[in-house]
């Protein structure tokens, strides 16, 4: 490790996280699935209505995979604690989110998550963090959800002893990656953002003022607050769920996104997806930029796609 660096590679990777709990009711759920646009557009919207309310007599509401990006949201807010590792927390960009489901996720829950690093690399002038958490339902301890997120920490790099760059990785090859196909899509959906939903999605644990104040937009090089990217992919694959899967989320296995670009409260929303068996890429644009932002896939249940 240099002299003037702020990252201790052994210490940071050897760490082990404390095991932590999280506890969320209908209320949380209902509270997620409008911040990601949940029947914004049509209160009685008959696709959507089931994530907010107990429609037709159902016993619960249901879940939308999404959800469980916010399973790990308490370690991105929490990273500055981690020992060997210092940054500025305004300049942090969240790069990819990559979600498992194990099972569909309940509407009222206690879990134990698990976290642990995956991954960390040396790009100079940046460092590339990589975790893990795996989320288990308390009373029967059975896998609910992982998430693997990676973060783009700006002003971070540089700390390697020697040439090459530092480089680590649990997953040596990226089962994540995919590439956005050049034949047109073959579902185009399209949905504008509403210009308080950052304000609405930050309600569901994401409270970094990057969404919210506009001085701190402006220190990490924003015009304005911009949008979760989570939220961004919410929108996505709630899109992908009304489309593809014709409403049903259960039928959700698996979630992969790399965000590209900011997006604006306010902004227009394309969602092209190609289905290609039981994985459907997908590039959500921007319209008003026609700028790509995220781009991914999402793995369907394979045993019941052929129903579709």
């Amino acid at each position: 490790m240099s002299d003037d660096s702020m990252i201790n590679p052994e210490l940071v990777i050897d760490h082990k996280f404390p095991e932590t709990t999280y506890t969320y009711n209908e209320r949380d759920v209902a509270v997620y699935a409008l911040g990601i646009g949940a029947c914004s557009t049509d209160a009685l919207d008959d696709k959507e209505l089931k994530y907010v309310y107990h429609e037709d007599g159902q016993q619960s509401i249901q879940v939308l995979p999404t959800f469980a990006a916010i399973f790990s949201i308490g370690l991105i807010n929490n990273l500055e604690q981690l020992p060997g590792f210092m940054f500025d927390p305004r300049l942090l960009l969240h790069g990819q989110q990559y979600i498992e489901i194990c099972k569909p996720l309940p509407s009222n829950c206690s879990m134990r998550n698990k976290a642990s690093i995956v991954g960390l690399h040396d790009k100079g002038k940046a460092a590339i963090l990589e975790f893990e958490v795996l989320s288990y339902e308390k009373e029967t301890g059975e896998l609910l959800s992982m998430n693997r997120t990676t973060v783009y920490l700006r002003g971070a790099g540089g700390f390697s002893k020697s040439s090459p760059p530092y480089s680590f990785s649990k997953y040596p090859k990226d089962q994540t990656a995919s590439k956005t196909p050049k034949t047109p899509p073959f579902v185009v959906h399209e949905e504008r953002i509403q210009p308080s939903q950052a304000l609405l999605y930050r309600l569901s644990g994401d409270y970094n003022p990057l969404h919210a104040d506009p001085n701190i937009a402006e220190v990490a090089g924003f015009s304005r607050p911009i949008l979760h990217g989570l939220c961004t992919m919410g929108f996505t694959v709630r899109a992908i769920i009304r489309t593809i899967c014709n409403g049903d989320a259960s039928l959700v296995k698996a979630i992969s996104g790399r965000f590209l670009l900011h997006v604006y409260p306010g902004e227009t929303l394309i969602i092209e997806m190609w289905p290609q068996g039981s994985r459907v890429l997908y590039q959500t644009k921007v319209k008003e930029r026609n700028r790509a932002v995220l781009a991914g896939f999402v793995d369907l249940n394979c045993s019941r796609t052929s129903a579709l």
